[in-house]
C-alpha cells in the first residue's frame, strides 16, 4: 500500500489550453492516506475517471505531480507502479477456469504455488466464488464475471493501491448489495488503500471513509458521509447528495435574522452582522410539518406527496418557494394547508454557492476588516 498525493496537478486534452474551460481537471492538491477507502463521486463528465486514469498511469497529467510514498511517479507506466485497476466492464481471461483468473496475478509475479491457493481460496470464499472455481469463466454470468475482475483486483496484497471505475455498472442491483458489503469487509480485513469512482452516492456513501465530491473537473467537498450531508460546503455538493437533495431558498438576512417574502426565519448565533442576499439551505430531513401552528413555524400550501413506504415526501409553497419535505412514514400528512418548522441548527447559508460558516460576532468583525 502507499499513501498517494496529488501536487498542483491538473489536465488539459488540448496541446495549449488557454482558459478554464480547456482543462478536464483544474488544478488540485490532494492526499490519499495508507491504508485508506476513498471515492470519487460527482455526475458524468465531472473529471474523475480521469483522475484516476492520471493515479494509475494510463493518463500522463499535463501539469503537476502523482507521487506514491513521496516518490515522483508521474511519467511512470502503470505496470511500474504497482497498481491493481478494476474497470466498469469485466477484464478476465475466458478460457481460463475462476480459480487460474484469480491466480494469474500472483503466478505473473512468481509467488510460491501455496500462497496462491491459500489467497485465491481467500478471495474467492469473500465473494461466494468457491462453488465455481473450477468452471471456465465464459460459461459464467456477467454478474460472476464482474465478481472475478473484482477479485483479479483484490487477490494481490503488495499492491500501492486498487481503483475501482464504477464497478458495480453491470451487476445486478441486489448483487450491489452485497458487493458493496464485501468490498467494505475486504477493505476492514486487508486495510488496502482503495479509490472508488462512481455517480452513485449510495455507492460512494456506503462505501469509502472519505468521499471526494466533484464537478465540472474541481473538487469542491473531501469529508465523510456525515460531513457531507449535514455540512455541504457547495449548493452543489448540497443537491447531489440526499435523496431529495438539500433545498435552497433565496433570501435576505438583516440582523441575524433570515427573510423569504415576508416570513422571518430565526437562525443560529454567529450571523449577527451577516447583511445582504444569499441562499437559505436545509436538508428534507430536518424540517418539520406540523398540523397546527406552533410558535416560528409558518404556514405552508401542500403541493403533492410521494409516499416511498419507509416516508413521504411532501412538496410544500412557502409564499412562491417550493420545498421538499421528508416525513416518517407514520406521521400524518396535513390536507392542503400545514406549518413548517425551521430547526436553527440545521439552517445554512450560502453565499455565490458557498457555505458561510457561522463565527463569533469578534471573529465576524475581523473577518469583515478584512
Amino acid at each position: 500500500m502507499a499513501q498517494i498525493d496529488l501536487n498542483k496537478l491538473a489536465h488539459s486534452y488540448l496541446s495549449k489550453p488557454t482558459s478554464e474551460s480547456d482543462f478536464a481537471l483544474q488544478e488540485m492538491n490532494l492526499s490519499w492516506k495508507d491504508g485508506h477507502a476513498y471515492a470519487l463521486l460527482g455526475p458524468s463528465g465531472c473529471g474523475k475517471t480521469t483522475l484516476l486514469n492520471i493515479i494509475s498511469g494510463l493518463v500522463t497529467p499535463s501539469h503537476g505531480k502523482v507521487l506514491f510514498d513521496g516518490n515522483d511517479v508521474t511519467k511512470q507506466l502503470p505496470q511500474e507502479r504497482n497498481i491493481a485497476q478494476v474497470f466498469q466492464f469485466p477484464v478476465i481471461y475466458d478460457t481460463m477456469t475462476v480459480y487460474n483468473n484469480l491466480a494469474f496475478p500472483l503466478r505473473n509475479r512468481k509467488h510460491p504455488e501455496a500462497e496462491i491457493r491459500e489467497r485465491v481460496h481467500e478471495i474467492a470464499e469473500m465473494l461466494e466464488l468457491e462453488d465455481v472455481l473450477n468452471r471456465r469463466a465464459a460459461n459464467l454470468s456477467a454478474d460472476a464475471k464482474q465478481k472475478i475482475s473484482l477479485g483479479r483486483g483484490l487477490v494481490r496484497s503488495d499492491v500501492a493501491a486498487v481503483l475501482f471505475d464504477e464497478p458495480l455498472t453491470v451487476i445486478d442491483p441486489h448483487l450491489k448489495v452485497m458487493l458493496r458489503r464485501k468490498l467494505k469487509q475486504i477493505h476492514a480485513r486487508f486495510k488496502l488503500t482503495m479509490i472508488y469512482v462512481t455517480h452513485d452516492q449510495l455507492e460512494a456513501l456506503t462505501f469509502a471513509d472519505q468521499v471526494v465530491v466533484m464537478d465540472q473537473g474541481q473538487i469542491l467537498q473531501i469529508g465523510s458521509p456525515q460531513d457531507l450531508f449535514e455540512n455541504p460546503q457547495h449548493t452543489f455538493v448540497g443537491h447531489f447528495i440526499g435523496s431529495p437533495g438539500m433545498n435552497f431558498t433565496p433570501c435576505e438576512i438583516q440582523n441575524g435574522t433570515v427573510h423569504i417574502d415576508d416570513r422571518h426565519i430565526q437562525i443560529g448565533p454567529g450571523y449577527e452582522n451577516l447583511s445582504g442576499h444569499f441562499e437559505l439551505g436545509i436538508r428534507p430531513e430536518f424540517l418539520t410539518l406540523h398540523n397546527e401552528n406552533i410558535q416560528g413555524s409558518h404556514q405552508v400550501t401542500i403541493q403533492g406527496t410521494e409516499d416511498l413506504g419507509n416516508c413521504t415526501i411532501v412538496t410544500v409553497l412557502l409564499g412562491k418557494h417550493s420545498l421538499k419535505v421528508k416525513m416518517p412514514e407514520d406521521q400524518e400528512v396535513p390536507a392542503d394547508i400545514g406549518f413548517l418548522e425551521f430547526p436553527p441548527q440545521w439552517i445554512r447559508i450560502y453565499a455565490d454557492g458557498k457555505l458561510i460558516n457561522a463565527i463569533s460576532t469578534e471573529n465576524r468583525n475581523r473577518e469583515l476588516a478584512q
